[in-house]
């Protein structure tokens, strides 16, 4: 699939531009657009299982914008074309800054495993809080556990087995959650000063929601609610 979306300025454009590049930062692969009624919803995986046994969890982070025109689309596209194409509008509309910005899209891919699942858009209930030291908390133990057991030069399947293992262990509380939620607000850059996270649940699904972005982790369907 080729085409294109328009968001509504070049702020929002470059709000789009710094999530993607932290998001590469942290797995250098692909990026899910859904545009549908005004809204664009970006979704980016930060852990998801490697193959049908592997027990991981999906942890994906997740931000909305609103789009400049309408069209409903749903492309999967490499992360990295679609900065390269993002930095390219916004130099081109560097003379109208408050203009709705249009935004080419790479060619789709179709062999991204994460994104054929699609987390719920509705049936969320609230059921907690976390407060965004224990994400953090859990994110540099993590971040400092994953540095100090693999060394350079390690092969991809050790570096997921590694990373698998850390972020797909519960936290202390709320023990539902596994470490890897609180790696994805921290490096995704959805946690601010004493913020707590609400926390909703939707079937199978858990969401972390802050005022800067969305955190979903897909386990086994079981309720959390107390």
């Amino acid at each position: 699939m080729t085409g294109t979306f328009t968001l509504v300025d070049s702020l929002a454009l470059g709000d789009l531009q710094v999530f993607l590049g932290r998001a590469a930062r942290v797995e250098e692969g692909s990026v899910r657009l859904i545009g549908d009624a005004g809204v664009l919803a970006v979704y980016v995986s930060v852990l998801h299982p490697a193959g049908l046994l592997d027990q991981s969890p999906t942890v994906l982070g997740l931000r909305t914008f609103a789009l400049g025109a309408k069209g409903d689309f749903d492309a999967v596209v490499p992360v990295r074309s679609l900065l390269a194409r993002i930095e390219s509008a916004l130099e081109d509309s560097a003379d109208a800054t408050s203009e709705p910005v249009e935004v080419s899209l790479p060619m789709s891919v179709n062999t991204v495993t994460w994104a054929a699942i699609t987390p719920p858009r509705g049936g969320w209930v609230a059921i907690d809080s976390v407060p965004s030291a224990v994400l953090e908390e859990a994110a540099r133990a993590g971040i400092d556990e994953v540095a100090a057991a693999i060394p350079t030069g390690t092969g991809e399947a050790l570096v997921h087995k590694v990373r698998t293992e850390v972020w797909g262990r519960p936290l202390d509380e709320p023990d539902y959650l596994p470490a890897g939620a609180g790696f994805a607000a921290v490096s995704l850059g959805f946690l601010g000063d004493d913020e707590a996270a609400s926390v909703y649940e939707s079937g199978a699904w858990t969401r972390l929601t802050t005022k800067r972005g969305h955190v979903l982790v897909k386990r086994r369907a079981w309720s959390v609610a107390r």
